[in-house]
């Protein structure tokens, strides 16, 4: 039902394909690419590439013919397009008409991967290898290894991220997430910011440029999404699969992800599903209201902006410091909590501590939070909150305790202030009294010590 809506029989389409495809295209669409995203989006692929030279001579078609084309109806064949996008096969293109108010779609058709080049992209392979299984995904591996855009066009191809889940997604958010530039094919996927890594090599005296490659970083961010690593993940396998000339073993970080994965998510198996997520996703951002006071102000700019970016806010635009975003990666890094988690963190700790970031004390918060798997910025500030009313509640409560307790202790009173409504007749008879009986006392003892002496 979510896709209801997003097409209209009456659109328009045209198909283009600026690409030559390989010799063996077929088999790749068939017998590699069809486990992974159905018969439906294959077929669909091929019906779009039949009608490149057909629509020469008929025009721009609407979405009805392709609806009888494939026996779908239109929330199925917007479906089944998604998938062509996510995958890396189609890049999809909306023509608006002001005048007329009208639109239509151009599909740009992809080249898919020749097998040869398939077993190559680290992604495809792996999902391939969990769709068919050790066997047959050998058998299939063993025997393959013997236009530009019209102007006022807006892309609004789909990620993989946004079509596909290969399991079922648990809250855990990646520091800094930045765009990537895809290669000519494969599924578009997004890229994590590798500048925690790079210092963690050359702290390590490891050459960045020769293990941060163009296509190791390409894998390094497939895997990453195909397997939702941290980056402190990510780190501890490249360690890992370095081998003693410091190259990448790329099979050996592959499966160190897999078994990664495995020893996080014991009972999830990595298969290619439509993203439930995404219709949710796209719901919130539209219920998503502009913030109308300044906490949500400063929640929101806590939720986009980075650690590094924060720290130079607070510090009125100066760089952070290497210290600072040292003890930041640490204790993000070990405590595993999200980026705007972190920035509440940081927020918290230099406002109670006079703008000094102490490790010590942001590690035991930081514990806490960790275990009370908070994931939003939003999470934090009201649980940093009710931190601090508590604690202010218990300082308080201490405070007049002791302030009842020295209360209640018996306070020495002198002796003008108890005789302050005494005449000083009065005073000076009690007073002769008193020596009177201090006098008795003393004679009394004087004549016991007497009697004592003669016995």
């Amino acid at each position: 039902m979510k896709y209801i809506g997003k097409l209209l029989p009456i659109d328009g389409y045209t198909v283009s394909i600026n690409q030559d495809l390989p010799v063996d295209y077929s088999v790749s669409l068939t017998h590699l690419y069809q486990p992974l995203i159905g018969i439906q989006a294959v077929m669909l692929y091929y019906t779009m590439l039949n009608e490149i030279e057909l629509q020469k001579e008929i025009g721009i078609q609407t979405h009805h013919t392709l609806m009888n084309y494939l026996n779908l109806p239109l929330d199925e064949l917007y479906k089944v397009r998604l998938k062509l996008e996510g995958i890396g096969l189609l890049n999809t293109y909306r023509h608006d008409e002001p005048q007329s108010k009208q639109q239509y779609y151009v599909y740009e058709l992809l080249s898919p991967f020749s097998p040869r080049s398939f077993f190559k992209d680290a992604m495809l392979s792996q999902l391939l290898f969990h769709h068919l299984g050790k066997d047959k995904y050998n058998q299939l591996k063993s025997y393959y290894e013997q236009t530009k855009s019209e102007e006022k066009l807006t892309s609004i191809t789909s990620s993989f991220s946004d079509v596909f889940q290969t399991f079922e997604p648990h809250p855990i958010n990646v520091e800094s997430i930045a765009s990537y530039q895809k290669d000519s094919s494969g599924p578009p996927i997004d890229s994590i910011d590798f500048s925690w890594i790079e210092q963690m090599l050359k702290q390590r005296l490891i050459p960045v440029k020769k293990i941060l490659n163009r296509e190791n970083k390409r894998i390094i961010v497939q895997m990453m999404t195909l397997y939702d690593l941290t980056s402190y993940d990510i780190e501890k396998i490249l360690l890992w699969s370095l081998t003693e000339e410091n190259i990448l073993n790329v099979d050996e970080f592959k499966e160190a992800c897999h078994n990664m994965f495995n020893s996080k998510q014991p009972n999830k198996s990595i298969k290619l599903a439509d993203n439930q997520q995404q219709n949710k996703t796209n719901t919130n951002k539209k219920n998503i209201e502009a913030p109308k006071t300044k906490e949500e102000m400063l929640i929101q700019e806590l939720e986009t902006i980075s650690p590094k970016q924060l720290l130079a806010d607070l510090s009125g635009g100066n760089q952070a410091s290497e210290q600072d975003m040292r003890v930041i990666r640490d204790v993000m890094t070990s405590q595993g909590l999200p980026s705007p988690v972190m920035n509440v963190l940081i927020h918290y700790v230099l406002l109670q501590s006079n703008m000094k970031l102490s490790k010590a004390y942001m590690e035991k918060i930081a514990s806490h939070w960790s275990r009370a798997n908070l994931t939003t910025a939003k999470e934090a500030m009201e649980f940093a909150k009710k931190e601090l009313a508590r604690f202010q509640s218990k300082d308080n409560q201490r405070r007049y305790n002791q302030k009842n307790y020295r209360a209640k202790q018996k306070e020495v009173i002198p002796d003008w202030f108890q005789n302050r409504n005494k005449t000083v007749t009065e005073v000076i008879d009690e007073a002769s009294k008193r020596d009177e009986q201090k006098e008795k006392e003393e004679l009394d003892l004087l004549l016991k010590r007497y009697k004592n002496d003669n016995n």
